[in-house]
């Protein structure tokens, strides 16, 4: 029977302590926005930049790894948050003495027990334990952010690489055909006896660099789409529609526009002034030892002479059952100094966070005004090659008009045509700087510009 009350009683404490836990813990199982299974088979379609790198945010595995240690850190802070609430536990034992005792004629003694801890006062230490997992937690959602900014870098540089490889085909496959024209020509001439046999082996060694230019083209190409491919976690042998094309799109942010966004939106300074407080909170913990720690207590007893807990013999009702509440003080006096040092450790990791917060800081800076350097050198440039191409197409139909009309050599058309061919280069690398440069500064702003549409 009294078996049965320390069951009950055991029971009621347990519901009571779930329901008052309820106030600490939070659903741990958030929706997901997407099942990656049919995003990983959604692969129908043309993917321009932005759908590429919306992709890559969705089921790249980086970001499934980030946003697990994120999830991670909710546990934690919800575990530190645990902590203020009571504990609950309890004993249930037998005992046998070889001698009889006194009270009871018994060799036989069974002892339950159940105890409540509540922690009243911890030198602050559990407070600052869960205000350190709260900002371990932002602190981690901050790196997720960081993951993602560092995942749109990848993405963007990679796809312009690809458009700038297409257009590097465009142009090598124009070469290929300016220079199987221009040896129809001379072979013609030379068939005629006109021109030497070597203007037509001049223009069949360049027609030859061309065509293998063109080759080295087409597999930078197709290596670039099977990096983007692993990127956004498609299978490789898929064949993706990725398309776009390199442009000059104004940007118009100032050096001062683009530092005072950066300092208000760099993850990585979110992460640093994190710790900074995340090493505060450290050495409250490290004081905490200092102050004393104090704990209540209720205990509850049933004793007897069988399993089930029944008095028997001549336990009184007294003995067999009764509870007891407390409060408990206990301080550690004096540890030779291994408190103190600790304390003062985590003092100097405080000023050491913080010195590399403001290095994080400087070279934020430094970042941004090297990216915006990077634009400006692009669009010179971008404005630049543009006259070179329109100026070496000139070039080149004077060329191929003169050695037609016979005034002019092989050798001034397959120099321009060189020319040609170096300057649509020069434009399609300056159109791919100019795009990379953007993808960085946003970047180094802390800014998720998916698509690189024109600054606001």
């Amino acid at each position: 029977m009294r078996f049965k009350r320390f069951l009950a009683i055991a029971l009621a404490v347990f519901i009571l302590m779930a329901f008052s836990g309820l106030s600490f813990a939070q659903d741990a199982d958030p929706a997901m926005s997407m099942d990656s299974e049919v995003q990983a088979d959604n692969i129908s379609g043309a993917f321009d930049l932005e759908r590429s790198v919306k992709r890559a945010l969705e089921i790249n595995p980086s970001m499934t790894s980030i946003r697990a240690q994120l999830q991670g850190s909710k546990f934690g802070t919800q575990s530190s948050l645990g902590s203020f609430g009571p504990s609950f536990g309890g004993t249930y034992g037998y005992t046998y003495s070889n001698r009889v005792s006194t009270s009871s004629g018994r060799h036989d003694d069974w002892l339950g027990s159940l105890n409540v801890n509540q922690p009243v006062f911890q030198g602050f230490n559990l407070l600052a334990t869960w205000q350190k997992a709260e900002l371990t937690e932002e602190s981690t959602q901050a790196s997720l952010t960081n993951v993602e900014l560092s995942l749109i870098e990848s993405v963007q540089a990679n796809f312009l690489s690809l458009l700038k490889a297409r257009m590097d085909v465009k142009s090598a496959d124009d070469s290929v055909a300016r220079l199987e024209s221009q040896l129809k020509v001379i072979s013609a001439f030379y068939e005629v006896g006109l021109k030497p046999k070597a203007e037509v082996l001049d223009a069949e060694v360049d027609l030859a660099t061309a065509k293998q230019d063109l080759l080295t083209a087409q597999n930078e190409v197709s290596t670039q789409q099977a990096q983007l491919n692993t990127l956004l976690n498609i299978p490789l042998e898929s064949e993706v529609d990725y398309v776009g094309e390199l442009s000059h799109v104004p940007f118009e942010l100032t050096l001062k526009q683009c530092l005072t966004r950066a300092y208000d939106g760099r993850p990585d300074l979110v992460i640093g002034q994190k710790s900074v407080e995340i090493a505060q909170k450290n050495s409250t913990i490290a004081a905490s030892s200092f102050y004393p720690s104090v704990d209540g207590d209720w205990n509850y007893y049933n004793r007897g002479t069988g399993a089930g807990l029944n008095g028997g013999g001549s336990y009184s009702t007294r003995a067999q059952e009764y509870w007891t509440v407390g409060v408990t003080a206990s301080m550690t006096m004096f540890e030779w100094g291994a408190d103190y040092y600790d304390y003062k450790q985590y003092e100097e990791t405080v000023k050491q966070v913080e010195a590399e917060l403001e290095d994080t800081r400087l070279n934020a800076g430094f970042e941004v005004k090297t990216a915006l350097l990077n634009i400006n050198e692009a669009a010179d440039r971008i404005t630049v090659a543009k006259k070179s191409v329109e100026a070496a197409e000139e070039a080149y139909r004077m060329a191929v008009a003169r050695y037609q009309a016979q005034v002019g050599t092989n050798t001034d058309v397959l120099n321009a045509q060189a020319r040609l061919t170096t300057s649509e280069a020069q434009l399609s690398q300056a159109l791919a700087d100019y795009g990379t440069a953007i993808s960085t500064l946003y970047v180094a702003m802390g800014e998720k510009n998916l698509g690189l549409t024109k600054a606001e």
